[in-house]
């Protein structure tokens, strides 16, 4: 187990990659190969995660709220975001989730093991353990250069 203080996690950081690993040797790029995000621990313990496929198609059936469902349900499916307080336990960051796109995480936890690795954030979370869809999410992030 590494050492990981919330110090070493403060600040704004910026997504380089995101894939997960299947139990059976499966490899996916949820949001494609070129995706793009932030995550943000602050000080006082306060987070969000915003990830999305690059190039995200605009709509054009209409805006927001007028928009086609099956457009929305697309971007929908190209985004993610969430929102709350955070706290450290070893290696272990564990978001306490209070809004997110995502409405049953709202209320709940999202356990996320961390590591740094030559400056760069890589943060692990298991997903579906114990089925057949099981699987390891790796995000590896590095500290953002302008906010």
């Amino acid at each position: 187990m590494q050492n990981i203080t919330q110090k070493d996690i403060e600040g704004l950081w910026d997504l380089l990659s995101m894939e997960q690993r299947y139990d059976d040797g499966r490899v996916i790029y949820p949001f494609g190969r070129s995706v793009e995000g932030r995550i943000y621990y602050g000080a006082d313990k306060s987070m969000f995660c915003a990830i999305q496929k690059r190039g995200r198609t605009p709509f054009i059936t209409g805006k927001q709220w007028t928009a086609d469902d099956t457009e929305k349900a697309r971007a929908y499916n190209d985004y993610l975001t969430y929102c709350g307080r955070y706290e450290m336990d070893g290696d272990t960051a564990i978001h306490h989730i209070e809004i997110s796109l995502y409405p049953d995480w709202i209320g709940n936890q999202q356990v996320r093991k961390i590591r740094l690795v030559d400056g760069k954030l890589h943060i692990a979370a298991r997903l579906e353990d114990n089925t057949p869809e099981a699987r390891t999410s790796l995000l590896i992030w590095e500290r953002a250069t302008s906010a």
